[in-house]
Order: C-alpha cells, then sequence, then structure tokens
C-alpha cells in the first residue's frame, strides 16, 4: 500500500505521521512545493495551479489514495484535484475539525491563516456546525512560516500574538492549518489558563488519515512486508531528502527514523 500526501510545505508531516501509526507497513510519498510558498497571498487560480502540479508529482508514483493535507489547498484546490485525478486516485480534502470542536459546547477559538480567518469558507462551517456555540476566529499572521522554517523565535512570538487574541475562557482550539499542528502542545501551553480544565486541542491530521484507509478499504493495523516501508520526498518535484527543518518535529524525525529513504 502507498499513500501520497500534498502540502505547500511540511504541514503534511503531522497527517503522514498518522499514517504511519495506523498502517506502519505503508509506503509514503511527501509531495510539497519549497519553490512556491507561501501559498496563503496566492490567488485562488495560482493555488489550484500550482496544487495540480504538486498532487501530479505525488501521482506519477501510483499511490492508492491521495491526501491533500492543506488547508488551502483544500479550499481553493479540491474540486480541481478530483476532476484531475479521480476516480482512478482517491483524493482526500482536509476540513478545519470545527464540527467535533463545537460538539463539546465550547467556548472555541479557531487558529488559523489569516486568509482563512473570516473567508466565506470558514464561516459557512462556523454556520454549519456550530450554530449556538461562541466561536472566535483568531489569525495567526506568520506562523505557518515559522514552522515551516523552524525559526523558533518566530514561532514563540506568533503563537503568544495569538494566544493574546484568545479569550481566556476558550476550552477548545481548532488547528485550522496543518502546519501548527507541529507545534500544537507548545500552543496548548499558551492558551491555558491557570485552574480551568485542560485545553482540548482539534486538528485534522488523524481524520484525514483514517479516511484515507476507508477510501481505499483497507484497515489500521500493521501488515507483514518483507522489507521496510519506503518514503518518497518530492520538493517541488524534484526527489529529495526531508528538509532539515522538518527534522526538528517528532513527526519528521518518527517518519525519517522508521523509513529508508528511496
Amino acid at each position: 500500500m502507498k499513500i501520497a500526501l500534498m502540502d505547500s510545505g511540511i504541514g503534511l508531516l503531522a497527517a503522514a505521521a498518522e499514517v504511519r501509526r495506523l498502517r506502519p507497513d505503508a509506503e509514503l510519498v511527501l509531495s510539497s512545493d519549497p519553490d512556491g510558498l507561501p501559498w496563503g497571498p496566492r490567488t485562488p487560480e495560482d493555488v489550484t495551479r500550482r496544487s495540480l502540479t504538486v498532487a501530479e508529482a505525488a501521482a506519477a508514483h501510483r499511490p492508492d489514495a491521495l491526501i491533500v493535507a492543506c488547508n488551502t489547498a483544500s479550499v481553493h484546490a479540491l474540486p480541481a484535484l478530483r476532476a484531475r485525478l479521480e476516480p482512478g486516485l482517491p483524493v482526500i480534502g482536509t476540513v478545519p475539525a470545527i464540527k467535533p470542536a463545537a460538539a463539546s459546547g465550547g467556548p472555541v477559538a479557531i487558529w488559523a491563516t489569516p486568509a482563512t480567518t473570516g473567508s466565506p469558507y470558514q464561516r459557512g462551517l462556523i454556520e454549519e456546525f456550530a450554530g449556538g456555540v461562541a466561536v472566535t476566529e483568531v489569525p495567526c499572521p506568520g506562523l505557518a512560516d515559522a514552522v515551516q522554517y523552524a525559526d523558533e523565535r518566530a514561532i514563540d512570538e506568533t503563537i503568544a500574538a495569538a494566544a493574546a487574541l484568545t479569550p481566556r475562557d476558550v476550552r477548545v482550539v481548532v488547528l485550522g492549518c496543518t502546519h501548527y499542528e507541529l507545534v500544537a502542545e507548545r500552543i496548548r501551553a499558551a492558551v491555558q489558563q491557570p485552574g480551568l480544565p485542560p485545553l482540548v486541542l482539534h486538528g485534522s491530521a488523524g481524520a484525514v488519515a483514517a479516511q484515507a484507509l476507508r477510501r481505499i478499504g483497507e484497515l489500521p493495523g500493521a501488515r507483514p512486508a518483507a522489507v521496510p516501508p519506503g518514503l518518497t520526498v518530492l520538493l517541488s518535484g524534484r526527489a529529495e531528502p526531508l528538509p532539515q527543518a522538518a527534522l526538528t518535529y517528532a513527526e519528521g524525525r518518527m517518519l525519517a527514523a522508521v523509513s529508508p529513504a528511496l
């Protein structure tokens, strides 16, 4: 079994690690676009064009499914990706986990990129799944870029700025960008208020990994493998090792440790 994941950058590590956790025998193809970063400020048409290029680079490796591990690409390019690749290649998009977060009753904060915060797409999800729940949309300018380049100072500063915009009574935070899942515990530490119940974070990595397996009729659990599963890394179409910045995160180190590069 081979699962491909695509993103603008290393935000796909969280979902890739979840796939590897659910199916340690799965080969992985990680396709990103460091030459085109960041995607957030680009027009929807440009995001779609770049997403198709990144997806087709992954599809050339003949995976069984493709996870679009990027909120921006899922918002703007998912219909085009499915029109181009399905039904031969199932395409699984990423949706912010607003529905399960709202089920807690709130209050809820949604951390997202400035382009996504307040967008018709996100507002539509809030109206559909979080009616009657107190929801605060929190823009996080610069956080995805700081995570992408493992800039420790910038990560601390951007998380602190977003935490200052988050109401103190928030009990649930939706991580509305896949990059944010790589620094989830740092976000938790910044938002958690003394004396209040533990903060709950909702990301999308686990859900999209499980959905990818369902789409191809597979179940979680290891399968015997004659050789260790492979890891193919494509950076703007070029076969490369995992970027050094990826190895600063637990998810990247786990993937590198158990997956010989092809």
